[in-house]
């Protein structure tokens, strides 16, 4: 009786061992996966900041008072008024 009840506790001892082998191999996969996706998100927020320091940049280029300027006198013909063409509203 006391062997039987030996062999049940190494039979039980030996399944929770397996068990927890199994919790291990699922945790460190888990934990490849999200290393593995941190490292993509990573890569990612890398290349957004890139593009939006060139945006800046662009947009810095493009709203340049003398750009805009240069674009309505060229494209536009719009020229600036004379002093006599000129009114000043009051409230």
């Amino acid at each position: 009786m006391i062997e039987r009840i030996g062999h049940l506790l190494l039979a039980a001892l030996l399944l929770v061992c397996f068990a927890c082998a199994l919790g291990v191999v699922h945790i460190k996969y888990r934990e490849r996966r999200l290393v593995t996706e941190l490292s993509e998100l990573r890569e990612s927020r890398d290349r957004l900041d890139s593009e939006w320091s060139r945006l800046l940049l662009e947009e810095a280029t493009l709203t340049t008072h003398a750009r805009v300027e240069g674009k309505a006198r060229d494209e536009l013909g719009m020229v600036l008024p004379q002093p006599q063409e000129m009114a000043q509203v009051r409230r």
